[in-house]
């Protein structure tokens, strides 16, 4: 019988959103060509969002959870696996500044720490710790 792995993904439709926004945003740079500081603005900022969206292409699957441990999102999409008796902590880290609120699933290593958004996700950061608590623990 197979192992279950537990997989969280970048949702579709924020990749479709930034698809689009690439798209507009390669109108805008088109459309500015008699205005050189909106071309060079427009045109960077599409640079930008195209990065980001290449990147939602390559490795849409941030972190993923089976028997042996995790496979965590490295990098601009690479991909690194770390034991289960390499993770000493999981847990979200929530930070208000300004009125908005961030929070950010944080993976302790010792060696190093990997944090990753709902956005990365695709879901509330405290339910997927929650989920791997389970997941790794039984209970």
């Amino acid at each position: 019988m197979p192992e279950p792995v537990l997989r969280w993904r970048v949702r579709r439709d924020l990749l479709v959103l930034k698809v689009i926004a690439v798209l507009v945003l390669a109108l805008l740079t088109v459309l500015s060509r008699d205005d050189p500081r909106g071309m060079i603005l427009a045109g960077v900022a599409a640079l930008a969002v195209a990065a980001l969206a290449l990147r939602d292409v390559l490795a849409p699957v941030r972190l993923s959870a089976d028997g042996e441990g995790l496979v965590v999102v490295k990098g601009f999409a690479g991909s690194q696996r770390v034991p289960w008796s390499a993770v000493e902590r999981v847990r979200v880290d929530r930070r208000t500044r300004f009125t908005s609120r961030t929070e950010l699933l944080e993976i302790d290593t010792g060696e190093g720490v990997y944090l990753l958004s709902r956005f990365d996700l695709g879901a509330p950061c405290q339910e997927v710790a929650d989920e791997l608590r389970v997941f790794r623990t039984g209970t």
